[in-house]
């Protein structure tokens, strides 16, 4: 097979607009905007980036955004509080904590905090269980993977039979990589 360059901003982009044009379909309908909760707890500058970066792509799409950014001294149950409140407010349909924490936090714990059904990063350890399980579909595929198999699905014609490698084996992109392939 030859060598093909995906142009994954021009996909990306018209992603964007189709969701753009749901979210107005939505709305117009008489439906409440959609919402989504961010998590950041301390002062990683990348984390940063990437939830300006989610809120920015929210506005753009008609997405009600909800930032929320908690000190790196922050304790544990401060932080499942937070994520507590978010599943229970109505506004949110969607909970995205940035990751990684600082040391001091839990992950695994805060992420078991999360609804299942608000879990749009599909990090919950049921939503991945559920992808691990053969005929048991998570209600939300971690979104890095899941775009991934959604670029090579659109430009190869047939996935089955091919053989794959899967560099690296982070619980965020390998490990969900390759139990979707």
């Amino acid at each position: 097979m030859t060598a093909k360059i995906i142009d994954g901003k021009l996909t990306a982009e018209t992603i964007r607009t189709e969701v753009a044009a749901s979210v107005a379909e939505r709305v117009k309908a008489g439906k409440s905007k959609p919402g989504l909760a961010t998590v950041l707890v301390g002062d990683d500058p990348g984390s940063h980036t990437y939830v300006r970066s989610k809120h920015k792509a929210c506005l753009d799409a008609g997405i009600e955004s909800f930032g929320h950014e908690l000190p790196a001294a922050a304790t544990q149950a401060e932080v499942e509080q937070l994520v507590m409140d978010l599943n229970a407010d109505p506004r949110v349909n969607g909970i995205l904590v940035q990751l990684p924490m600082p040391s001091h936090i839990d992950e695994e714990s805060v992420l078991k905090a999360i609804s299942i059904e608000k879990d749009v990063d599909g990090f919950h350890p049921l939503n991945i269980g559920r992808l691990a399980q053969k005929g048991r579909e998570p209600l939300f595929i971690p979104c890095t993977p899941a775009g991934c198999m959604y670029l090579l699905e659109k430009e190869l014609p047939s996935l089955e039979g091919a053989n794959a490698v899967v560099l690296g084996r982070s619980n965020i992109v390998g490990m969900p990589v390759a139990l979707l392939l």
